[in-house]
């Protein structure tokens, strides 16, 4: 049986609270209930056609992070098990398991924490203009995919439509206050070495990344999605090779396609084709696989 394609949902006597790109996120029992769906977004639209596993993987690999990072940095997660979400949820397992995480709220600080290892995308584009990535020096002579000296950290405001615009990390400083952008600095650095470590062990290079972080209890939690294809540039460390764009495990296959069909970029986005799919799926569960060590299903 094909796997089933959720694009959309509805939980009957729950509260939406919110409708992102990607996530449906509900309010249930003082609690948010957040869900994955299989919906793909580029160019700032949402495609009409959806990627089988893609809200798994997202869930899933955001799971096994968190339970990576354990006892070392805090989360928001309160389970991702249907049936210890509440009565107020029975009858949905079909639609919530795999995709699902019941979480504590946070105050959400609204900064995108960014953080670049190696030189690539808009970080790219800067270096070849001013031989800066987001106003940091770096060295000359880097070429396009090289390994940074140190990992860079450098935050975006988040933008609830378009694109995210990078800030200064004086200009954090002026948004949220010196001690909590020193503390989410910090803290994502570290999460990042720790993850690339992990990850070049296992075959794939972290290129780039973002984490989101809440207050909870007076206590920075990580929150949303971590680590994941949608949220980070993920390269094969096979044929890992400085001077060129690398392959990547997201949705570069949309990408691509869209821009060769000839469409404006302006919504609607056109579907996509059955072969566009299935590679970009693909992708997306090798990433899953390889870091998990587990099939996803």
């Amino acid at each position: 049986m094909p796997e089933r394609v959720i694009l959309e949902t509805e939980l009957p006597g729950l509260k939406r609270v919110n409708r992102g790109k990607v996530r449906d996120i509900y309010e249930t029992d003082g609690k948010l209930l957040i869900v994955a769906t299989d919906r793909i977004s580029a160019f700032d639209s949402i495609l009409p056609t959806g990627i089988p596993f893609k809200g798994k993987v997202l869930t899933g690999l955001t799971l096994f992070w968190l339970e990576f990072f354990k006892g070392a940095v805090e989360n928001h997660l309160v389970t991702a098990d249907v049936a210890q979400m509440g009565p107020a949820l029975r009858g949905q397992e079909e639609t919530l398991r795999g995709r699902s995480m019941l979480v504590r709220k946070a105050k959400v600080f609204p900064i995108e924490c960014v953080v670049r290892g190696y030189m690539a995308g808009s970080g790219w584009a800067g270096y070849r203009k001013n031989g800066a990535v987001c106003g940091i020096k770096l060295p000359a002579g880097l070429k396009e995919s090289d390994k940074l000296p140190e990992p860079i950290f450098t935050p975006s405001t988040k933008a609830e439509s378009g694109h995210d615009e990078n800030i200064s990390f004086d200009q954090m400083v002026n948004s949220i206050g010196r001690e909590a952008a020193q503390t989410l600095r910090d803290k994502s650095l570290e999460v990042y070495r720790r993850a690339a470590d992990y990850a070049r062990g296992k075959g794939i290079i972290i290129c780039d990344t973002k984490f989101e972080w809440g207050l909870a209890d007076g206590r920075v939690i990580l929150i949303d999605e971590v680590l994941t294809p949608d949220s980070s540039r993920l390269w094969p460390a096979e044929g890992y090779a400085p001077g060129r764009a690398q392959p990547s495990f997201d949705k570069q296959f949309v990408r691509d396609w869209l821009i060769d069909s000839g469409w404006n970029k302006e919504p609607p986005a056109p579907p996509l084709p059955e072969q566009v799919v299935r590679k970009t799926s693909e992708k997306y569960r090798q990433a899953y696989e390889i870091l998990t060590g587990r099939k996803i299903s």
